[in-house]
């Protein structure tokens, strides 16, 4: 059966607008087409693809456990998920882990987690919510109230209650808004399609201490900072604060899809059996392929590494826009980065995101005026220098189409 971009207008749901090309085949940070054009990969799938295309221990797990067990109800456990939650256990915070499929899905956990602990722990009163503008944590249809983005959540009916959103990196906003009501205050320490807006150290350390204040719980959407993104294996390490709940996926799986939350045992005890469940949560086909991730990723060469490849896209980007004067500033940490477009170009990401599939380069915007870099952790330096070749083209594209 032929396959064109022309039968996902014929078969598919339209809330997606795909790329004209559809890539077949994926080794590395290269990528082919179906007319067999190569790609340089800068987009890892939305930070998903820490490990690129087809890495060959992520493709032994999966070829070796899909010879052994593919799936089991949670009336069981499976070696896979209990492996993986040891290891997840002795690498952060947490001594409590639960498995779900996405990002979205680790989020709800968390809330709910959050939301049960309060009625428990404090009574029904102690029910808010705090989150920031410009956040964004999952389409269901209580973390994309919980997300900052209106636009996201608005048209579907009454929304979940209880919910509050403050500005981000101004402690003051947060301050005037939660109370001994509080019950969990959720940010990411970087927001990612909000504009790849850094938390500042101060800001989180405040959020951290105002949580304390008024015994509310701390979550930390890692889902794309998290596993190595910014140059530690999740970036609360660098932050100077703890979270009291993480959740974790896209680069978790390496591209096998999986979430996580990961909590202490104390906050953990109040999702008794029944509160809460998922049917493939703890897959042990996913757990087998994120724990050779996890093995992969957690280690010094491949961390440092990230923040070397860092400095370089950092430094070549500065040397694009010395040229060609179109990014107010490179923000981001470690292979989290974003362009910012300046005044001229305000509004234009998506034009730079096409302009770079002209040429062979594949980008991610987060928002209209933001450029977003998330590719391999471990991609090779030719790759990163071919990408950027191809994205001064696309550049200088954009530039001469506007001149």
């Amino acid at each position: 059966m032929p396959v064109s971009r022309a039968l996902f207008d014929e078969v598919m749901v339209p809330n997606y607008n795909p790329s004209a090309f559809i890539p077949v085949k994926g080794k590395g940070s290269r990528v082919w087409d179906q007319d067999d054009r190569e790609y340089v990969d800068f987009a890892g799938g939305i930070a998903v693809n820490c490990l690129g295309h087809c890495h060959p221990a992520m493709v032994d797990a999966l070829t070796e456990q899909g010879n052994k067990i593919w799936h089991l109800a949670n009336v069981m456990t499976n070696e896979p998920a209990l492996r993986l939650a040891k290891k997840l256990t002795q690498a952060t915070f947490a001594e409590r882990v639960y498995f779900a499929n996405s990002g979205a899905e680790a989020n709800e956990a968390a809330l709910k987690l959050a939301r049960r602990w309060a009625l428990e722990e404090h009574g029904v009163e102690k029910q808010q919510i705090i989150a920031f503008q410009k956040g964004f944590h999952g389409r269901t249809f209580f973390t994309v109230t919980v997300g900052g983005q209106a636009a996201y959540s608005d048209g579907f009916g009454p929304k979940p209650g209880a919910i509050e959103h403050v500005e981000y990196n101004d402690l003051s906003s947060l301050e005037a808004v939660i109370s001994d009501q509080t019950c969990a205050v959720m940010i990411e320490p970087l927001q990612g399609e909000g504009g790849v807006v850094p938390g500042e150290k101060e800001f989180l350390a405040g959020v951290r201490n105002l949580c304390d204040k008024h015994n509310a719980l701390l979550i930390f959407d890692e889902v794309q900072t998290g596993f190595g993104r910014t140059g530690t294996l999740y970036a609360y390490e660098q932050s100077g604060v703890t979270p009291d709940i993480l959740t974790s996926a896209k680069a978790l799986g390496g591209g096998f899809p999986i979430g996580a939350m990961l909590t202490t045992s104390a906050i953990a005890a109040h999702l008794k059996p029944g509160t809460h469940g998922s049917t493939y949560g703890g897959n042990p086909l996913a757990c087998a392929v994120s724990e050779a991730v996890m093995d992969v990723v957690n280690t010094p060469e491949v961390l440092n590494g990230v923040k070397q490849r860092e400095q370089m896209f950092r430094e070549k980007l500065q040397a694009i826009n010395a040229k060609y004067d179109v990014f107010s500033e490179v923000r981001g940490q470690g292979l989290l980065l974003g362009a910012a477009l300046n005044d001229k170009f305000k509004g234009k990401s998506r034009e730079f995101l096409l302009a770079s599939a002209e040429h062979g380069l594949m980008v991610l915007i987060a928002g209209a005026d933001v450029v977003r870099f998330t590719p391999s952790l471990v991609i090779p330096q030719e790759d990163i220098e071919e990408g950027l070749q191809r994205f001064e083209k696309a550049v200088a594209q954009v530039v001469a189409s506007h001149g």
